[in-house]
């Protein structure tokens, strides 16, 4: 059985908060990657987690190739809610499913994650999808922010 994982300083990637409907996903589902250096994604794969490696690319030198691995993220609100944060100047707000879209577009400077597992079998096939349990999103505040206190 899988354990929840929990990464500091994470590195996130593609985020869809929002649920728009996109090439490679659909209406409402609300997702974001979590890039792995290689020995975390190796762990989490031989686990049984979905993690995505870079595709070998011509162009790229494999010396100079800093592309990492990453597992998608889930952002559920429905049957087990993610408790998802905005720190903003040392302040802490919980954001509502409403408002998680905002985190799309802004300028991210720390993240911290707890993701739990969910063991599937489908078919004969079987994996790990990962869901948000907890995140901890610290924002970029401009010079201001902290003089009218926003």
């Amino acid at each position: 059985m899988a354990n929840v994982i929990n990464i500091e300083g994470a590195s996130v990637g593609f985020r869809n908060f929002e649920g728009r409907e996109g090439m490679y996903n659909k209406e409402g589902d609300r997702s974001f990657v979590v890039f792995l250096d290689n020995e975390m994604a190796d762990d989490l794969s031989r686990q049984g987690w979905n993690v995505k490696y870079p595709k070998d690319n011509d162009n790229i030198n494999p010396e100079e190739d800093d592309r990492n691995p990453f597992i998608q993220v889930t952002v559920g609100f429905e049957y087990y809610p993610a408790n998802v944060f905005l720190i903003s100047n040392e302040k802490v707000n919980r954001l509502s499913e409403e408002e998680v879209s905002m985190l799309d577009w802004a300028e991210i400077e720390h993240v911290d994650l707890v993701i739990r597992p969910y063991t599937w079998s489908v078919n004969g096939s079987s994996g790990i999808k990962a869901y948000l349990k907890s995140g901890y999103f610290t924002i970029v505040t401009d010079a201001f922010a902290e003089k009218y206190g926003v």
